[in-house]
């Protein structure tokens, strides 16, 4: 069942019909997630969004100190600011990508979209149960604490914008680079288990990008590239045909690169 193309056939990625078996994907927002809520969209049936509130910047700041130190955090802080930043200089770049793949990172009006705090509060996690899904589709969302996890009957899966078990965690496109190690410039869909992303691994796509790209791009590169690959195993989930497969590859995870090493890399390298 592993898929190591950077995209699958027409034909193969279409499912049949989910017969009004429920999706739910959990998201934070924002254009990543609704190209996959699109590209789900426009092959399932019943697809439900649970829209979760981002966490603020602070919260970040204070758990990622409270792993890595303070320098550390408020460089990779740094980091983010100047993505979130530079995306004014990437429009071109973004749009050839989804010409290129034939995706929209529009909102999609005709799927229904329930707001709430955290997927891992009460509140969440009623939301979810009384929506009775058939698959639970994880992506740009909060880690699920495990109590979310075991209340969850059915299949939990995530999409993760790194090779794993290489590139867990944040940037993995970036690192792939950073690591010359451009072959494992990719995506995964896989299980979730109570791990970042250390979850039984069920499809890969690897992609090229090209010199205009910098992480500013890379993600939606990655996701656009791997919607077929999301559509498969959501099927494979609703047929009850999901098979993992064991990567012996070395694992680690990654964080966002503090503001030095992100600078360093690109004016040295040319890896933004």
């Amino acid at each position: 069942m592993y898929q190591s193309n950077s995209a699958l056939s027409e034909k193969e990625a279409k499912p049949a019909a989910s017969a009004g078996r429920r999706i739910v994907v959990v998201t934070a927002g924002g254009d990543n997630p609704n190209i996959m809520i699109n590209a789900l969209a426009a092959q399932f049936s019943d697809i439900v969004v649970l829209q979760e509130q981002p966490e603020s910047k602070a919260l970040f700041v204070r758990r990622r100190a409270r792993k890595l130190g303070w320098a550390m955090a408020l460089g990779q802080l740094g980091t983010m600011v100047a993505s979130r930043f530079g995306k004014r200089f990437t429009r071109r770049r973004s749009a050839e990508i989804l010409h290129s793949y034939g995706v929209s990172c529009e909102a999609n009006s005709s799927v229904p979209v329930h707001h709430i705090v955290s997927i891992n509060d009460a509140e969440g996690r009623a939301r979810l149960t009384a929506l009775r899904p058939a698959v639970v589709f994880l992506i740009s969302c909060r880690m699920l604490k495990p109590e979310t996890l075991a209340a969850i009957p059915c299949p939990v899966l995530n999409f993760h914008a790194g090779i794993n078990p290489q590139y867990r965690g944040l940037m993995g496109g970036y690192w792939a680079l950073v690591n010359g190690d451009p072959e494992n410039f990719g995506a995964t869909v896989h299980l979730v288990d109570e791990g970042v992303d250390t979850g039984g691994i069920l499809y890969q796509s690897r992609q090229t990008p090209t010199r205009a790209d910098t992480m500013h791009t890379y993600p939606l590169l990655q996701t656009a590239a791997s919607t077929a690959i999301a559509i498969r195993a959501v099927e494979d989930a609703l047929a009850g045909n999901l098979q993992p497969v064991a990567v012996s590859q070395p694992s680690r995870q990654w964080y966002h690169p503090p503001a030095w090493t992100w600078l360093w890399n690109g004016m040295r390298r040319g890896i933004w």
